[in-house]
């Protein structure tokens, strides 16, 4: 029953053209989430590379704040680059539910003004 279900949302998907693995339907999510991998993988390599000795430590306690700071200035680029699609597909899902919410507005906004 659950083979005959996946291959009828299959078939659905297929008709519609929409690829179930790239759907706006998580964009936002799926963005956040690459994009703390992406810091999360940059801090684990800044903090192998401070604790070898590769690049300094930090001044006295400021050991734990350099690195992470480290780590983000190197994630944010990386992130520009690599997760461009996934930043495309949030924008559009964001500018798509500001545009339904307008649209909605602007239907309630003429309703009040046919009743007064």
């Amino acid at each position: 029953m659950k083979g005959a279900a996946r291959q009828a949302g299959a078939r659905i998907t297929e008709k519609s053209g929409e690829d179930p693995v790239s759907s706006k339907s998580h964009a936002t999510l799926r963005y956040t989430a690459m994009r703390a991998g992406v810091f999360a993988a940059c801090l684990l390599v800044v903090a192998l590379l401070a604790y070898t000795g590769i690049i300094p430590e930090g001044i006295g306690s400021s050991n734990p704040l350099w690195v992470v700071l480290l780590a983000l200035v190197v994630s944010a680029p990386i992130s520009f680059v690599l997760l461009r699609r996934q930043r495309d597909a949030m924008s559009e899902q964001i500018a798509d539910g500001v545009g339904r919410a307008k649209e909605r507005i602007s239907a309630n906004q003429s309703q009040e003004d046919g009743v007064a």
